[in-house]
């Protein structure tokens, strides 16, 4: 019986191995060199296992492959393990970098809440709900978290927001949210030395200290301001010999001079459907910027009943780029806040528990690796990963996305010694009789 077993195990290590996107492996070696190596077994078994549950507990991640150590070695790895999850949001940064090709780099910004009952949670505290859900109250218990994240066009007009960093907020303030934000720029903004990038932001981190943190380090940003922004016209130049010290501002920009502008509507792919949208331009100097010359957009969508929506306001700092790239870059922003719906019905943030802010931290970007893999599995959309989405016979298509990714990878990894599957010796993450298969498949190509 004991051999019987031997030989179980062993198929069940290797089986449907070959149908797993090779691309993977690469990516989770590519991972592990941010860590140290003593780290790396634990830190392949609970990644893969992030990647596969769809709750956030450290129990589930455990139970879903043939883990080979105590269950406590893994807390105890999350609590007291000399690794740190800044190097490996850092490392992951360099990982999209070098599978996503886009001259311009799209980077997003936003908050969510994490509802907790607990006052003993890490930062939990009471927060203003603005999203105003008319389920919860207007202040909740809960942890808000700032995340960064990196906004890829998929085929078609599909845009799908990539994790890189978090951070959670001590404090209740949109101070605190400008300094978090500010951080994790700071921590990955040297990886985007020589490349366009353009910070997505709404309306909460329309701020004069955190855009000219962002022009300082040559990023431009984007973002939604209120309508009642004092926005000025450049001044005429002061003439020769004319007394007084030259005029910083020009005439101010009212409702009803703004309504004198030339009005355009085009149709623009946003948000997933050719949207109609009216809107009027100008290049004006921000008060709140202490005269910046921007780029201003008035922008009206048009409803599925034929009426034109209330007008919004945009910002922004790259006065190079027409009023219909600016629309359709902040229309990308939006798809940070599918990223925060996913992470927390489908990967389980909002059940990620710990009792520190360290071990939080940790675990979290754990999680977010797994599902920033996944999401980039979808991005590849090759014929390896089209046939892991093939186990829903009687969806349409058979859609690629992430859920119907993680679900083809489970019926694979599902109780694996994955911890087997790290080569020590060349430092690879390959599953059994990998360089075999290999050679065998080369010998095909060179017979055919």
């Amino acid at each position: 019986p004991s051999g019987v077993f031997r030989h179980l195990k062993a198929a069940m290590n290797t089986k449907g191995y070959s149908s797993i996107p090779r691309e993977l492996f690469y990516w989770i070696t590519f991972l592990t060199k941010a860590l140290p190596p003593r780290s790396v077994g634990t830190f392949i078994e609970l990644l893969i296992g992030s990647m596969l549950t769809s709750t956030g507990f450290v129990t589930d991640a455990y139970l879903m492959l043939d883990m080979s150590r105590h269950w406590s070695s893994y807390y105890k790895w999350l609590e007291k393990g000399r690794w740190s999850w800044l190097a490996l949001a850092r490392q992951f940064t360099r990982l999209v970098m070098q599978v996503v090709n886009e001259d311009v780099i799209h980077l997003a910004i936003d908050d969510t809440l994490t509802l907790r009952a607990s006052k003993k949670a890490p930062a939990s505290q009471i927060h203003h709900q603005h999203g105003n859900k008319p389920n919860l109250s207007q202040y909740v218990q809960g942890q808000c978290w700032v995340s960064l994240a990196w906004v890829v066009k998929f085929k078609g007009t599909r845009h799908v927001a990539l994790p890189l960093l978090t951070r959670l907020i001590p404090a209740t303030t949109n101070t605190g949210k400008l300094v978090a934000a500010n951080t994790l720029i700071r921590a990955v903004y040297r990886l985007f030395e020589g490349k366009t990038v353009r910070v997505l932001v709404d309306s909460w981190y329309m701020r004069c200290v955190f855009i000219e943190s962002m022009l300082s380090r040559g990023f431009n940003v984007i973002g939604q301001a209120r309508i009642d922004t004092r926005l000025y016209d450049e001044p005429v130049q002061k003439r020769k010999k004319q007394r007084g010290r030259p005029r910083k501002y020009g005439e101010k920009y009212t409702p009803k001079r703004i309504a004198h502008l030339k009005r355009t509507v085009v149709t623009l792919p946003l948000y997933g459907k050719e949207q109609v949208v009216r809107y009027r331009s100008k290049l004006v100097k921000a008060r709140f910027l202490n005269g910046l010359l921007v780029r201003a957009v008035w922008c009206e969508f048009k409803s599925e009943q034929g009426e034109y929506k209330k007008a919004s306001l945009l910002l922004s700092t790259d006065t190079t780029l027409s009023p219909e790239e600016v629309i359709e870059s902040y229309g990308k922003r939006w798809s940070i806040e599918s990223m925060f719906n996913q992470l927390k019905i489908s990967w389980g943030l909002k059940e990620a528990w710990q009792q520190t802010r360290q071990t939080l931290h940790r675990w979290v970007h754990l999680t977010m690796a797994g599902y920033g893999l996944v999401q980039l599995l979808g991005y590849l959309n090759s014929s390896t990963v089209q046939a892991l989405c093939q186990h829903s016979p009687w969806r349409k298509d058979s859609p690629v996305t992430a859920g119907q990714i993680r679900k083809g990878l489970l019926m694979i990894f599902r109780h694996v010694n994955v911890r087997a599957w790290w080569n020590r010796k060349c430092k690879k993450f390959e599953p059994p009789n990998w360089r075999g298969s290999e050679h065998a498949e080369s010998n095909t190509l060179k017979a055919a």
